[in-house]
């Protein structure tokens, strides 16, 4: 099978497959991306091309069908939410058409000496390389190019090679929107070529949105090059409950927050860490809710939960299940895998020395921890190699704002899940990577920030 192919997630069917761009093909992409930022930033005025992001809004939502469809069979996204990405999708790109110039606009600096005048003036950089990964195939490309496009620089769009026909979908979008052929370019590269891509002086920086490991490489080799990577990885996020006035709504949240792209999403809620008092009947209730929903077709109206990405992300998945279980870990909930299809579990009694204190867990699995206090929960919460998102439910608004600030995170949502916007940065800390996407911040990662000064 080749590098890129569409292999249908709900029944393992290889429906296309695509060749891999050829060394010489890559440098010629390179080299149209680099001659293009000279006119793209310089000739083309910042409104002119918030005005093609606008265009490229509007074909995703005409084209919504078609694009939702490409992703369900990419990677067995339930069709209600691949329409809501594709949705999403759109108000991104449309937020950076409104907001985009704007924070282009030069920032006057106020000197002690009033000796003249400064300011720092916003500019391209030049080539930028994205590495997209195959669980948001529009709204991560979003979240990444809408900005950096309008900022100026131009994109080499690396996705994941389970994701081609959705790629395709993309440059094809942006080149009936009317951006310059060299703008926006898809490249179907190998990890080694993107290693040669980092490598390249034309190319300026590297945002990556994927596992550990991924950004642990590509980290090394924009390091040894000396080039900006903004890094979106994993997460093991906490859901912390310590009162509410309505456990019901509480569990609704909880299980809305694993099972989202069928538990397949970096900032998802993984670990539930309950006070003790509401335990019991939180876990009651909670096991009960997960075991409700069972895996169906992701092309049927109103499933909530399709199947997982590929045959190897289930195994993957039933060997970290079957060694917490085998460790010591305590099964409330597990059901029976048919192929890509995954039942949810819930997992309690895990304990520190166990590997799944430590992984996460990509897929509908959810982990239980008891605690006495919030001490304890923000203890355990914090006990973790990650640190993106987080999950906060308390009647007590002092004692919410107190957590925020002592949980390791790049984010806290409190009493709400799937609260993300256009407008919000996105981004973690520790493992979970560095630089963030989305919002005003989004839009100041790879940008020139030149000081001018001017004498009196």
């Amino acid at each position: 099978m080749s590098y890129y192919a569409v292999v249908d997630a709900a029944t393992g069917e290889t429906v296309k497959e695509y060749d891999t761009i050829t060394d010489e093909a890559l440098s010629e992409a390179i080299a149209s991306a680099h001659a293009t930022h000279e006119e793209w930033s310089r000739t083309t005025d910042r409104r002119e091309r918030a005005e093609i992001i606008r265009r490229v809004a509007d074909l995703h939502v005409e084209r919504r069908d078609e694009l939702a469809a490409i992703i369900v069979r990419e990677m067995g996204k339930p069709l209600d939410q691949a329409l809501a990405e594709v949705d999403f999708a759109a108000d991104i790109y449309r937020y950076y058409a409104d907001n985009g110039p704007a924070f282009l606009e030069d920032e006057v600096i106020e000197l002690r000496d009033g000796g003249g005048e400064a300011l720092v003036r916003r500019s391209s950089l030049g080539v930028i390389l994205g590495i997209m990964p195959w669980n948001f195939p529009y709204y991560q490309v979003a979240r990444f190019a809408g900005p950096n496009l309008i900022i100026g620089n131009t994109v080499l769009l690396k996705h994941a090679p389970q994701c081609p026909e959705s790629a395709a979908a993309i440059e094809r979008i942006y080149h009936d929107a009317g951006a310059p052929k060299g703008a926006y370019i898809n490249i179907y590269a190998t990890n080694e070529q993107c290693a040669t891509v980092i490598a390249d002086p034309r190319v300026q920086g590297v945002s990556l949105t994927g596992s550990e490991r991924a950004g642990s490489a590509v980290a090394e080799v924009a390091g040894r090059h000396l080039k900006k990577v903004v890094l979106e990885l994993g997460g093991s996020d906490p859901f912390i409950l310590l009162s509410t006035d309505d456990l019901d709504s509480a569990v609704e949240a909880a299980v809305n927050a694993r099972l989202d792209n069928n538990g397949q999403s970096c900032n998802a809620a993984k670990r539930f860490i309950v006070k003790d008092d509401l335990y019991e009947a939180f876990a009651e209730k909670f096991v009960a809710a997960l075991a409700a929903v069972q895996p169906a077709d992701p092309n049927a109206e109103g499933t909530v939960l399709g199947p997982l990405s590929s045959a190897a992300a289930a195994e993957r998945l039933e060997e970290q299940l079957s060694r917490a279980e085998a460790q010591g870990a305590k099964v409330l909930l597990k059901g029976e895998r048919r192929g890509t299809y995954f039942p949810p579990a819930v997992l309690a009694d895990v304990k520190p020395e166990m590997d799944a204190y430590r992984e996460e867990f990509f897929g509908p699995v959810g982990q239980l921890y008891r605690v006495a206090d919030e001490d304890e929960a923000v203890r355990i919460a914090n006990d973790t190699p990650f640190g993106l998102g987080s999950y906060v439910f308390t009647t007590d608004r002092e004692q919410a704002l107190r957590l925020a600030d002592r949980i390791d995170a790049g984010m806290v949502w409190i009493n709400v899940v799937l609260g993300d916007a256009a407008e919000l940065p996105f981004g973690g800390v520790k493992r979970s990577g560095s630089g963030r996407e989305l919002g005003r911040f989004g839009a100041d990662e790879f940008v020139n920030k030149k000081l001018i000064r001017i004498g009196a």
